[in-house]
């Protein structure tokens, strides 16, 4: 049973930014050629979405491809004109302000990501961080708010930092299928030892 100080489905939406598949994951470059780091972009991207289940979703992007795949998953598409994940869910945010009291940004590369529902409540920044504990992987908050989005190294304790300065509630979520991101080469790495975890080398 979902919390009761948890929202309706129908007064949050997702925002899931995603830039050119063709330029994802280049940190990946020394282990994956580009058509492979295309096709795992896509591959988490599509399952982010998915685990928006019955949420309002948007994918935000500035590139023609990312938002005819979107469109092609019956997602809607938020065109913002700013480079960067911080100015473009800005951008983003205050497009989509209007129309619903509550938001979720989730990164795109999320590989086991499941589901959703259930983060948002009222009043109030909700975090789940990465398995590092230090980045930003899924951020609940209210629409309308002066917060700056604060997404780089660390920002799980900006993200912190700003909750209090707009005197919001805050709740960090340890929820481990939304943890794990792919950034690095030591995160795929293990994301292969986390899936095949009796393979030795």
């Amino acid at each position: 049973m979902a919390p009761p100080t948890a929202f309706d489905d129908q007064v949050t939406a997702v925002l899931v930014p995603i830039k050119d598949f063709r330029q994802a994951k280049n940190r990946l470059s020394e282990r994956l050629d580009a058509e492979a780091r295309e096709t795992l972009a896509r591959s988490m991207a599509q399952r982010v979405v998915t685990a928006a289940g019955d949420l309002s979703t948007y994918v935000v992007c500035n590139d023609r491809e990312v938002a005819n795949w979107a469109q092609s998953l019956g997602v809607e598409v938020v065109w913002v004109q700013q480079d960067g994940l911080n100015p473009a869910i800005t951008e983003a945010a205050a497009q989509i302000a209007d129309l619903y009291p509550h938001m979720i940004i989730a990164h795109a590369d999320l590989p086991h990501a499941e589901s959703l529902g259930g983060i948002a409540r009222a009043n109030t920044v909700s975090i789940v961080p990465d398995r590092h504990r230090q980045g930003t992987n899924v951020l609940s908050l209210p629409t309308g708010t002066s917060f700056e989005f604060q997404y780089g190294s660390g920002s799980l304790y900006r993200h912190m930092t700003e909750a209090a300065r707009c005197e919001l509630d805050l709740k960090v979520l340890q929820i481990p299928q939304l943890q794990w991101d792919i950034d690095t080469p030591d995160d795929l790495d293990a994301l292969h030892a986390k899936a095949d975890p009796g393979c030795s080398s």
